[in-house]
């Protein structure tokens, strides 16, 4: 019988300075489970500064969860044995990112995330998934039997690549883009109706792609929310005031209206799931990022620049510090999942949540073993996905167009022909540029991140000299 207070969690970037500290407040705050909590991270100072605050945290009497955390110098150190990895990595530095999401507008391309698709996303893969594939061979490797749970964009193919290079691996990836549009349901429904729902409450069938996901049926206690959110719309036709959280609200760093969702729901009749800015990128660039008044002013979304996260990691650090040095950890509702899936798969509870995995038929009309987003159920050691029937066909050709993208840019960036990643490139709807434009930006890209490219000198030695 397992020993629910021996459970052993590795963390692959065990050094950060968000998702693991939402996953501490998580385990302290559920007293059910118990165990090891072992963090790796090339930023070994950042793994021992959690390891302490994890630590002070457990030692707290009025903390339900009792773990040890305790950093690792090695990635086997940390996989040996474990029962869940949890993987959360920065691919690179800021500064990658910044030429990945800022050096694109140079040639009037806007992203308002850049980490999933686009020039950036594609750009972040090639550096990203090589990584992964080392991740994917340590695990099968050290620790075969693990759950796996990634965090880290960009999500379809981080965890396709899981798959790809050890196919037996038990992984998903988890994202809660959809949650806050069961919060948005959730609150049209007090709003009109006065009917106070939980996120929970709100019941839904999920089709797509991470961060281009929809939801094709939505209820609450039977009744079907489609007509209602539909109505709604007819009803701001200008979409919502501007909302953010009060730390985003000053700097605009996460403004939206809704207007992307709601226009995407009038034109194919689904709700889409995840965010303006996410949504905003995987469309035809002319729709929502034509330029930065149709971003601002049209659709009223935000350009969140690299400059503002690289300001917000240093608060962040600095919180870590602070925490460190003695100050009391402060707890809060993460809205998190993720101690809820690893007690579900120890047999502790089952249920249904949104996850990214390989479609084995849960999506119709979607290639198979690709990754998509759909239900699952959780139980013990299980993740099941559940029937999610078929993309709507218009939508699909959208679908099925990302789907291609992530295909090619898999395979570009596990076996270093990069030639074939500009084939993505070129035809990512974003890129609304010339060729030879297309070209010289893709190149000047791979040059700003050519120390996480392994392949990037056989590139350039097959590509003749570049002057870019």
């Amino acid at each position: 019988m397992k020993d629910y207070n021996d459970i052993k969690i590795a963390y692959i970037g065990g050094g950060s300075r968000a998702w693991a500290h939402n996953l501490m407040n998580d385990l302290a705050l559920d007293g059910s489970i118990g165990g090891e909590v072992r963090l790796y991270d090339i930023d070994f100072e950042g793994a021992k500064i959690n390891e302490k605050i994890g630590n002070d945290i457990s030692a707290r009497a009025d903390v339900k969860g009792k773990w040890r955390y305790r950093a690792c110098e090695t990635i086997k150190a940390a996989l040996v044995g474990a029962d869940f990895v949890l993987i959360s990595i920065l691919p690179g530095s800021f500064d990658e990112m910044e030429s990945d999401v800022h050096l694109p507008e140079e040639y009037g391309i806007y992203q308002p995330v850049g980490d999933s698709t686009g020039p950036g996303g594609i750009v972040r893969a090639l550096r990203c998934l090589p990584m992964f594939r080392d991740f994917a061979l340590a695990i099968e490797k050290y620790c075969p039997e693990a759950w796996v749970i990634n965090f880290t964009n960009p999500m379809s193919v981080c965890v396709r690549t899981l798959y790809k290079v050890f196919p037996k691996i038990k992984a998903f990836g988890c994202c809660h883009e959809v949650f806050g549009t069961q919060k948005l349901l959730a609150n049209i429904l007090e709003e009109k109706y006065g009917i106070k729902a939980t996120r929970d409450e709100i019941r839904t069938n999920i089709v797509g792609v991470n961060h281009f996901t929809f939801l094709t049926e939505a209820k609450y206690k039977g009744t079907d929310l489609l007509p209602i959110y539909d109505a709604y719309i007819d009803e701001h036709p200008n979409g919502l005031p501007q909302t953010a959280d009060a730390k985003h609200w000053a700097n605009g760093a996460y403004l939206t209206t809704e207007l992307v969702k709601f226009t995407l729901f009038k034109r194919y009749g689904a709700i889409a799931a995840a965010g303006d800015r996410h949504l905003a990128e995987f469309c035809p660039g002319k729709w929502f990022l034509a330029d930065r008044e149709t971003v601002e002013k049209k659709y009223g979304f935000s350009l969140t620049t690299v400059a503002w996260r690289k300001q917000e990691f240093a608060e962040r650090k600095k919180r870590a510090l602070d925490y460190y040095n003695g100050e009391p950890f402060k707890f809060k509702n993460t809205g998190e999942e993720t101690v809820r899936q690893i007690k579900a798969l120890l047999g502790l509870g089952d249920f249904v949540t949104n996850v990214n995995i390989p479609n084995v038929g849960q999506v119709e009309n979607n290639p198979k073993d690709v990754i998509v987003e759909t239900n699952a159920f959780f139980s013990g050691n299980s993740v099941k996905p559940l029937q999610a029937g078929k993309v709507p066909d218009a939508l699909n050709a959208l679908v099925m167009r990302i789907i291609e993208e992530q295909e090619t840019v898999t395979d570009a960036a596990l076996s270093g022909d990069y030639e074939k990643a500009f084939t993505a490139f070129l035809n990512n709807p974003n890129v609304c540029i010339a060729a030879d434009k297309a070209r010289e930006l893709f190149d000047r890209m791979l040059k700003n991140t050519k120390a996480y490219l392994p392949y990037y000198d056989e590139y350039i030695g097959r590509r003749g000299k570049t002057t870019y």
